[in-house]
């Protein structure tokens, strides 16, 4: 499978990429300006992973940091070209594809400007379908491994000096905090390139098929966009699989900021015994009934529909609004390695102080 990805895929991967978003992934604008400035620098191709040889490198594009607008945060499209550049550098052998850790609101574009302007192709693989806190989620397996690698980080504020550029080396769940921290210091919101793997481990580990899908979802949404918000919904359902778990009104949002460039907290959709809690680090994590049954958790996914069907992320969600709860079960998606590595789960489980690991990785 080879497609040159043009203009006219550009508001697809985004409308759908928002779905997958799972209330973070980015930001819609990002996500546009990255997309149209790829086609119009060049020719993004994607690939499958089976047109690469077994030996070629692919490295994760990326971008790190929490996806609330409340940080002085800057990125500009050549700092995603620059962290290759850096990685390509240090790696000392050219890179030849890249993947994405997750899908998201301009995190499925991550790799269309770099394979634009260096002449890598887009891999159609994700660490993850939907998008997640931290970067051990979507390293497709190598957040407990002791083997070195090598992660860039490039981006920050210009106006307010915080602009740098990193380049590490080590074992993934050592080194991938670092790259959180110089978020942080940029402003909260900074490019990364990460993790060179052989495409042959990458065709074992990675979801495979996560830009096509995210595509397609996009074009079902705005096939069905002139028809109204109902048909909007219904085709989202129809290609998914998912359901709409509660419909109800935000009741209570309690989310901040943390020094770890995350953003942490809990949504209430709905009152009393109907109430539902969204428990969030920069995504969707979990959510429980008013009786602390767990109804959805990572890796399923979870996403806040307005009601004009649009995907909202934490940030853009206020108390008096009334959204749709989409959940799709973890079930009927590619699931890379990284959701599937006990590794990942300690962290965020401390930091939001629930179980994850026994629901994400039972059955």
């Amino acid at each position: 499978m080879r497609r040159i990805l043009t203009e006219k895929d550009v508001e697809p991967a985004v409308r759908g990429g928002s779905v997958y978003a799972a209330g973070g992934g980015g930001w819609t604008d990002h996500g546009r300006k990255l997309g149209l400035a790829a086609v119009s620098a060049g020719v993004p191709e994607l690939v499958s992973v089976d047109e690469l040889s077994d030996d070629e490198w692919v490295a994760t594009a990326a971008a790190i940091g929490a996806p609330a607008s409340t940080t002085p945060w800057e990125m500009q499209g050549v700092d995603y070209v620059n962290a290759v550049r850096l990685l390509e550098e240090a790696l000392g052998s050219r890179i030849a594809a890249l993947m994405v850790g997750q899908n998201g609101k301009s995190s499925t574009l991550n790799g269309w400007l770099p394979s634009a302007i260096l002449g890598c192709k887009v891999l159609d693989a994700v660490g993850d379908m939907r998008a997640h806190p931290t970067g051990d989620m979507g390293s497709i397996g190598m957040a407990g491994s002791v083997e070195e690698t090598i992660q860039t980080a490039v981006g920050g504020n210009r106006e307010q000096n915080r602009y740098m550029e990193l380049v590490i080396r080590g074992a993934t769940g050592r080194v991938s905090p670092v790259l959180r921290t110089a978020s942080d210091m940029s402003g909260g919101f900074i490019a990364s390139a990460r993790n060179p793997l052989r495409a042959s481990y990458v065709a074992r580990n990675a979801a495979l098929g996560g830009i096509s899908k995210a595509l397609d979802l996009g074009y079902a949404i705005l096939d069905a966009e002139p028809k109204g918000p109902t048909a909007m919904i219904d085709a989202i359902l129809a290609e998914t699989k998912g359901s709409i778990l509660v419909e109800g009104e935000i009741t209570e949002k309690s989310v901040t900021y943390t020094p770890e460039a995350f953003d942490v907290g809990t949504l209430v959709i709905g009152r009393g015994d109907a109430a539902i809690t969204l428990h969030v680090m920069n995504e969707y994590m979990a959510i429980e009934n008013a009786g602390g049954e767990r109804l959805a958790t990572f890796p399923d996914i979870i996403s806040t529909l307005s009601q004009d069907a649009m995907p909202l992320s934490v940030g853009e969600l206020e108390v008096g609004m009334k959204v749709h709860v989409l959940h799709v079960p973890k079930g009927l998606l590619p699931l890379g390695a990284g959701v599937l590595d006990p590794a990942v789960y300690p962290h965020p489980e401390k930091t939001l102080g629930i179980e994850l690991a026994r629901y994400a990785l039972e059955n």
